[in-house]
């Protein structure tokens, strides 16, 4: 509740173009960094996951030697 309170005066001053002391407050007109690109690397990670489970299935299959898949998994994950 304090936040939003702080935040919902801060607004009620900035809006006229009031310089007081919320206005001058550090987080007021502060750029921010981008985003990572998290969606991205969550899909990296699961499509690894996946090409890994399917290299499972292979090698289980009665494949006697490391499944091509995987391989690739690995050099991709850096393994």
């Amino acid at each position: 509740m304090t936040s939003a309170t702080l935040a919902g005066r801060t607004l009620r001053d900035l809006i006229p173009r009031r310089r007081t002391g919320l206005t001058r407050l550090p987080w007021v007109g502060r750029t921010v960094r981008g985003w990572e690109p998290e969606p991205l690397r969550r899909l990296g990670v699961r499509g690894l996951c996946a090409a890994h489970r399917a290299a499972d299935r292979h090698e289980d299959s009665g494949l006697e030697r490391t499944s091509v898949i995987a391989r690739v998994a690995d050099a991709v994950s850096g393994r």
